[in-house]
């Protein structure tokens, strides 16, 4: 059976380095319809878009989104997602997927996979994906996330470095088993409330990913390797043209 889960999409209209981008067009609709396309189609009781604007809360219910306005005070997506389960009233045992707004490429299999690992692993605090890496520049890339798994497939640590390192090895080489963080989350509202509620830790500080403040507090996370990569994200306007062409009709 599959898991009942819910989607809560944060949209901050604010970005430093492309201002207003979850607005931005893309083929007659707005980035964040296509990310909404997305979770929808990964079969998500509800989709819900919180954001911190206006504008975003209109754009949002032209193409018919379900969207809520959200403080403008919070420092991470997760807190955004945390105020949308409290104003909805949402009890402690449901399931809750955070997909980041500025995703139109993630795979619905990807938002599934994340549901399911939560809905099948009970004692887990939070779930989240990974891929396997396949060549030596990822691995060496500090903006691609690793993750280092225990046997039971929960996560050990997230790094930008070269986890696990292979010592004695070519230095442009990766480990078989090295796997790539994917930024999608999966939580209980208990859980969720939880994570909300804990402050910045060392190692978040140090590698500036805030799973690791679940990690550094004890909080089991459970990772489902999955076999498909998420697209490119739209962190810059190269990406934005890099995903219009993906998304190009026909």
């Amino acid at each position: 059976m599959d898991a009942a889960f819910d989607v809560v999409i944060p949209a901050r209209l604010g970005s430093t380095r492309l201002p207003g981008k979850v607005l931005a067009d893309i083929h007659g609709r707005p980035l964040i319809a296509h990310v909404h396309d997305r979770a929808m189609e990964a079969g998500a009781r509800s989709v819900v878009i919180a954001t911190d604007s206006e504008r975003v809360v209109e754009a949002c219910r032209a193409f018919g989104g379900d969207v809520q306005l959200t403080s403008p005070m919070h420092h991470s997506g997760t807190d955004r997602v945390h105020e949308v389960a409290t104003i909805r009233g949402w009890p402690d045992d449901r399931l809750v997927v955070n997909i980041q707004g500025d995703e139109p490429l993630m795979p619905p299999s990807v938002v599934a996979a994340c549901a399911a690992r939560l809905e099948g692993d009970p004692d887990a605090d939070i779930t989240t994906c990974a891929h396997r890496i396949d060549n030596g520049e990822d691995f060496a890339n500090p903006n691609v996330v690793k993750v280092v798994c225990d046997a039971r497939g929960r996560a050990l640590y997230f790094s930008r470095a070269r986890v696990p390192f292979p010592r004695g090895g070519d230095a442009g080489a990766h480990p078989p088993g090295a796997l790539r963080h994917i930024g999608v989350y999966g939580y209980r509202v208990a859980a969720l409330r939880r994570f909300s509620s804990l402050q910045p830790g060392t190692l978040e500080a140090c590698e500036a990913l805030e799973q690791l403040r679940a990690l550094e507090q004890g909080m089991a996370i459970s990772v489902a390797v999955v076999d498909e990569a998420p697209g490119r994200g739209v962190d810059a306007p190269e990406d934005l043209e890099a995903v219009r062409t993906r998304l190009a009709p026909g």
